[in-house]
This record gives C-alpha cells, sequence and structure tokens, in this order.
C-alpha cells in the first residue's frame, strides 16, 4: 500500500508517518520509485502501537524508540525479552528524598519483596519506583498507608498473574513483546480508573451510614429543642 492508504488504514497523518520513519518508530517502506515507497500490515500494526504508546501511555517519542527497540531485539530468553520490554516501558520517577528517607524506603520494599517471595532482579526499575514511592509516603509521615502496604500486594499478585497469563497465551515473540507493552500501558490507564471507580462506589456506600447518622442526630436535636420552645416558662 502507498503512504496514502497506509494513512487510512492506521488513522495517522502521512506528515506523522514520515516523521515516525525518520525518527526510528517506523521501519522505512520499500522503494518501488525514487520518491515512492510500499507499506504493508506490519507498518499498521507498528503504527497503531505507536499512537498506544504516545497518546495512551504518554511516553515521549525518545522513550517510545527505547521500547520499540527492546521489542525488535528481544533477549536471549523468553523472561529476558519480557522484562526487557516491562522495563522499558516502567516509569521513572526521582523523588527527592534525605539518604537515611531513601534507605529506608528500599529496605521495606525489599523486605515485602521478601515477604511475598517474589523472584526478582535487583537491578528492576520497578523495584525502585517502589521506594521512591514509599520515600514520599516515609516523609509524609502516613505510617496508614505502609500498613496496608500487603493488601495492595496481593491485590497485584491477582493482577499481575492475569497479565503474565495474557501474554503468555499470544501466538508468537513478537505478539507476546506487544502485548507486554500494551498490557503495562494501558493496563495501567484501566487500574487507574477502576481503582478510582471503585473508591467512588465504596465512599458513596459508606458515608450513607455515616450522613444517615448525622442526619437522625439533627433531627433527634431539632426535636429535643422544639419541645424545650414549647414547655410553659416560669415566670
Amino acid at each position: 500500500m502507498r503512504i496514502a492508504e497506509l494513512s487510512r488504514e492506521s488513522g495517522v497523518p502521512p506528515a506523522t508517518i514520515k516523521y515516525y520513519v525518520r525518527e526510528g518508530l517506523l521501519p522505512p517502506g520499500e522503494l518501488t520509485h525514487p520518491n515512492q515507497a510500499q507499506y504493508g500490515a506490519a507498518h499498521v500494526r507498528r503504527l497503531k502501537l505507536i499512537r498506544v504508546l504516545t497518546d495512551v501511555g504518554g511516553l515521549s517519542i525518545a522513550v517510545t524508540r527505547n521500547v520499540l527497540a527492546s521489542i525488535d531485539t528481544p533477549g536471549t530468553s523468553l523472561h529476558a525479552a519480557l522484562g526487557k520490554v516491562q522495563y522499558a516501558t516502567t516509569p521513572r520517577r526521582d523523588y527527592q528524598a534525605n539518604e537515611p528517607t531513601r534507605a529506608t524506603a528500599l529496605q521495606q520494599a525489599d523486605e515485602l519483596i521478601a515477604r511475598r517471595g517474589w523472584q526478582l532482579n535487583q537491578a528492576s526499575p520497578a523495584r525502585q519506583l517502589l521506594a521512591e514511592a514509599l520515600a514520599a509516603v516515609n516523609s509524609l509521615g502516613r505510617a496508614d498507608l505502609l500498613a496496608k502496604l500487603d493488601d495492595y500486594a496481593e491485590a497485584a499478585e491477582r493482577i499481575g498473574a492475569a497479565d503474565v497469563e495474557l501474554v503468555l497465551g499470544r501466538p508468537d515473540l513478537e505478539s507476546m513483546l506487544e502485548a507486554v507493552v500494551i498490557g503495562t500501558v494501558i493496563g495501567d490507564a484501566i487500574l487507574a480508573a477502576l481503582r478510582r471507580l471503585v473508591e467512588e462506589d465504596v465512599s458513596a456506600r459508606a458515608t450513607v451510614a455515616t450522613d444517615g447518622a448525622r442526619t437522625a442526630a439533627r433531627s433527634r436535636a431539632n426535636a429535643v429543642h422544639a419541645a424545650a420552645e414549647t414547655q410553659p416558662r416560669a415566670t
């Protein structure tokens, strides 16, 4: 297909397609004439993946290039290949905490990992991401949130197992790697939305009783006040 047809198939403007080719995100088409190239289904698939990463995932062009390079140059084993792509899609934070706070947070992260029996690479960016989040929690003095850490971990275990099951169910390595990218980027967005929906629902249910108790208390207070107003006053 020519670039105009590729644009129609993918929904990406021709100028953007050319930009992706220049930036190394999209392989160039096969030249048929000096100024003409042919594209195939693989280009459509790659363009859709690029839009997922940039539009849904909010990744920069540079990070997207690294993620796609991880897909194109997988590791020596299936686990290494999947990990390489997952690492590329893991966000990096740089929470500025003092050294004692950072050390405590990293210890808390490692204790959780050991407690849950997770088999992880010490270089995992997710480990560092968790440590930085815990450093922020410690700085804010939110011990109540730390007390819920295993509850979060238990939920994450179920979600992570479902994610890997979906990935391993794909027919080939390339589609597995794409599933890691899509599952991580879109999955994070889905989880964030679901979490907020559940919080809204639980809050609504929990506050019904509280609001009802407050209304009843106000009614009782008004009744007592009204009764007092009707009592004869001493002269």
